[in-house]
């Protein structure tokens, strides 16, 4: 079951929003919808799922529906017809009392203006939800603190608003949302308003609080850059409707349309591509207690001058290289402990193209990709750092796009 499902969601804004809505599933136009009866369309037969500890990122332009979207996840905005599901439970169907309840449990939003409250210090501020949910004033500070902690910032819990930088009045944001302990957090372009440098540290901070945290996050943004960089999928809106849905490499590389190829054109792909994408599965492995002779021949048939090693649960020992067999087979050697080479360049799944590219420069054989356990998950010459740069499409770095 997924953390969070919307179906078949619409926002009609004006006097009569469900006879807008029969006009529209009838086939009248958006923008006769708002001609001829004074009705605006925010969001238009939408369905999405969002599982356990994903980053789910809507983007689009101004006006394309997004910051709309989200709120009709917390009924900020209540929606004209459809469904938003929250762990199976049906929230567009709760009373007043049950969703005051679930949001001050389930749900928590950071805002794109910080939304605090210029009169309380940043300890109350964080505090707040608490002091709503009836906790004791010790144990919501005690609270407040850790949290602030968490962001940076406890030694500022004396402070007002005021004394603070934007990027820090934002962390407080954060820690307030985070403080209630929320299983999902809503962030509405919460770093938009911050200068270049400050929102990247912010970006970087979301990241490693979230490799902690594992919260379900829905993030609204106008930058593709920022949804590339946070999205573990990217949702991407244009007039109330989702018109393509991804993973940043899905988006980045098969645009669906020509919208989305826009978008996309231009970016720097060496910033968002990952080893991930671009590794290969080996088209061999030796154990590291098979003879030099069975490694010699794998790699004339796979036409290699070196082959991996690996161990029990195919976690990476080294490589061997064809010259180093043949030494060992003249020497009678009966298995490769002996002649493994344990100094390779190795990677992560996660790391960039960009941090590749001086690595795959110096590589005199394969990158080898593992986890935090050393498994061999696959391996990256140094063709595939190269041409992972190239958009797909033409010489010209015109981006495609699939009907």
């Amino acid at each position: 079951m997924s953390k969070i499902e919307v179906r078949k969601l619409y926002k009609i804004f004006g006097p009569e929003p469900g006879k807008a809505l029969e006009k529209l599933k009838a086939g009248m136009s958006k923008e006769d919808l708002l001609q001829k009866m004074g009705h605006t369309v925010g969001v238009c037969d939408v369905s999405f799922s969002v599982e356990q500890g994903e980053i789910f990122v809507v983007m689009g332009l101004s006006g394309s529906g997004k910051s709309t979207l989200v709120r009709c996840l917390n009924r900020l905005i209540e929606p004209t017809a459809g469904e938003v599901l929250i762990d199976g439970e049906v929230i567009t169907d709760l009373s007043p009392e049950q969703l005051r309840l679930f949001r001050q449990k389930k749900m928590s939003m950071v805002f794109q203006r910080f939304a605090l409250f210029p009169h309380r210090t940043i300890l109350q501020n964080v505090a707040y939800g608490l002091e709503i949910q009836g906790m004791a004033k010790q144990e919501r500070e005690e609270r407040a603190l850790d949290v602030l902690a968490t962001v940076g910032l406890k030694e500022w819990g004396s402070v007002y608003p005021d004394q603070l930088s934007g990027g820090m009045q934002q962390r407080v944001g954060l820690a307030r949302a985070l403080a209630v302990d929320p299983d999902i957090l809503l962030m509405d372009e919460p770093f938009s308003a911050l200068d270049p440098l400050i929102r990247k540290e912010m970006q970087e901070e979301l990241s490693e609080l979230q490799s902690n945290m594992q919260k379900t996050i829905v993030f609204i943004t106008h930058d593709l850059d920022e949804a590339l960089k946070l999205g573990d999928r990217i949702a991407i809106m244009k007039d109330g409707q989702i018109v393509q849905l991804g993973t940043p490499e899905e988006i980045l590389t098969t645009p669906c349309t020509e919208y989305v190829a826009n978008f996309v054109n231009g970016v720097d792909r060496s910033r968002v591509l990952k080893a991930e994408n671009i590794m290969i599965r080996p088209s061999a492995l030796v154990k590291e207690t098979d003879g030099p002779r069975l490694a010699l021949r794998k790699m004339k048939e796979e036409e290699l001058s070196s082959i991996f090693v690996v161990g029990e649960g195919r976690t990476l020992r080294g490589i061997v290289t064809v010259d180093r067999a043949v030494e060992a087979v003249n020497k009678k050697e009966k298995d490769l402990r002996n002649i493994i080479d344990e100094d390779i360049p190795l990677t992560s799944p996660d790391v960039t193209l960009l941090d590749l590219i001086p690595m795959a420069i110096t590589a005199k054989v394969p990158i080898a990709v593992v986890n935090e356990n050393r498994k061999l998950l696959g391996i990256i010459v140094r063709v595939s750092v190269l041409s992972g740069l190239i958009a797909k499409g033409d010489e010209n770095n015109n981006v495609s796009y699939s009907d």
